[in-house]
């Protein structure tokens, strides 16, 4: 199994698909209703709903990249404000923190070995999967 893709309510798909293009994602389907974007490396895709209803922002989405700090410093420079600068956190990520236009958090982070084999990590499985 793999997770292939998140999709995060917008209640202003002009503008979420323009913040998500000026973060440096590629555009695959373009509708009024629903976007998707392919990530920069990987074979990774997130997408875009319109929704005008009021809903929940529980959701985070993080993106990594190993030149976190220069994307940061790239993307201020383009004018894209965030919460918190790259900050070294307990659990051995850097994270920076800021929000999409519908109020979405994301955080871009870079965790290196961390990501997947931190020092507290554990191996529990199902007893029974299915591929």
């Amino acid at each position: 199994m793999n997770l292939n893709q998140i999709t995060l309510p917008v209640n202003n798909m002009v503008a979420a698909t323009e913040f998500y293009l000026q973060l440096g994602f590629t555009q695959i389907v373009d509708t009024p209703h629903y976007a998707r974007f392919c990530c920069p490396q990987g074979e990774s895709t997130f997408s875009l709903a319109l929704d005008n209803s009021d809903f929940s922002h529980g959701a985070v989405i993080y993106f990594e990249s190993e030149n976190l700090d220069a994307w940061v410093t790239h993307l201020q420079n383009k004018g894209i404000e965030f919460e918190q600068q790259p900050t070294d956190q307990s659990y051995l990520w850097r994270e920076a923190i800021l929000y999409d236009p519908s109020g979405n958090k994301i955080k871009l982070y870079w965790a290196g070995d961390n990501r997947l084999n931190p020092p507290w990590r554990v191996n529990k499985t199902a007893p029974a999967t299915i591929d």
